[in-house]
């Protein structure tokens, strides 16, 4: 299908390409990554001796980006995050960062090196017996800054955070928000490089998850951080990511930008993922008696997807005054993600097999994706 947005798929072995990056070296990267668990021997007895939670993942992190990792309960978005900075020390294969293969570092090699690696969490892991400011300076503190460098730094970061006027505040009496924004402050304190986010909104009410996510991507373009967002939710990725992820049973099953995997999805959770966000929602009576396949009589139920300019084109007109088809719209939806305009509709097509097929081609050339969801 013509295009003009990043299509770049990943190989079964989680492989990808990035176009938009060609001249761009990874800040981050994992290559071949497995993380095995091994179980007791009396478990061994009647099952596998161990499990796979990652397998075959390679993937890159450029800088500057905001990548999003989603994917259902258990499909290991938390163990691969925590391979990022090797919290989570992989069974086999590399995390490179700044040319050193992370795994291989000494205790403390890697203790320094995490100093440019921050990380927030779900559940924020604030010290509920330091007040904000010195949650905030507690790395300052560890790295042996200087109190006036400390005092300089934390007044800052609470001002970029919007917190000022919270210094003095303990943590229980902060909401989930504002706890939030606490816990970005202090991983930003050591001015790292990267940033992971561990589920940091799904805790939070829609609108401070609206929040949280518009701080993120002010740190990302004012800090020049890279940042790694793991989530289950699809308008988190859908709000603020460059590229996403899928993750499905331990394995990446795609990745590329935003609206080529969720628009053009190659995988299966991918496909299961945009039919969520695309979701089809016809009247009742329609829906039970829609048949799958195309038979003598029946009309199909078309839902049409149009990227950015696209969506301008007047395709009702263009299908009845080329075609000679009309079209009864069902349902309707338009929006952004990641910054470009993203529609689609669903209608019955009336209208000859032959110039439908015709439609269809022409569709496909202004760059409107057809797919046919059933018949009646």
């Amino acid at each position: 299908m013509p295009g003009k947005i990043d299509q770049n798929k990943s190989s079964n072995k989680g492989e990808e390409s990035h176009t938009n990056n060609k001249n761009n070296k990874p800040i981050l990267e994992l290559i071949d990554i497995h993380k095995q668990y091994f179980i007791s021997k009396k478990a061994a007895k009647s099952q596998n001796s161990s499990n796979f939670a990652l397998s075959d993942i390679n993937l890159k992190l450029y800088s500057g980006e905001i990548l999003g990792l989603i994917g259902r309960s258990g499909a290991g978005k938390s163990t691969l995050l925590r391979c990022f900075n090797v919290l989570e020390k992989p069974t086999k294969g590399r995390v490179i960062f700044e040319n050193k293969d992370l795994t291989k570092l000494s205790y403390s090699e890697l203790r320094h090196i995490r100093h440019k690696i921050g990380m927030i969490f779900q559940q924020f892991n604030l010290l509920n017996s330091r007040t904000v400011f010195a949650n905030i300076s507690l790395p300052l503190e560890l790295v042996n800054t200087p109190k006036s460098k400390i005092n300089e730094k934390v007044t800052e970061l609470l001002g970029f955070v919007g917190l000022s006027d919270f210094a003095n505040k303990y943590p229980d009496s902060l909401s989930g928000g504002q706890k939030q924004r606490v816990a970005i402050a202090r991983a930003l304190a050591l001015d790292p490089e990267v940033l992971l986010c561990d589920e940091a909104t799904s805790a939070l009410d829609p609108e401070m998850t609206k929040e949280i996510l518009g701080l993120l991507k002010k740190v990302n373009k004012e800090f020049k951080v890279s940042i790694v967002l793991i989530t289950h939710e699809m308008e988190v990725v859908k709000e603020i990511c460059d590229r996403v992820g899928v993750l499905d049973s331990g394995k990446l099953a795609e990745i590329g930008g935003v609206i080529s995997v969720f628009v053009y999805p190659t995988s299966k959770v991918g496909k299961r993922l945009s039919d969520e966000l695309f979701a089809l929602n016809l009247p009742q009576d329609l829906s039970s008696k829609m048949q799958n396949k195309p038979s003598k009589g029946l009309h199909p139920i078309v839902r049409l997807t149009f990227i950015d300019k696209a969506a301008e084109e007047p395709i009702a007109s263009i299908l009845f005054d080329q075609y000679g088809i009309k079209t009864n719209i069902l349902q309707a939806d338009i929006g952004q993600i990641n910054g470009v305009t993203v529609g689609f509709t669903v209608g019955i097509w009336e209208g000859d097999s032959e110039n439908i097929e015709l439609a269809k081609e022409h569709l496909s050339e202004l760059d409107v994706t057809v797919q046919e969801v059933g018949y009646v």
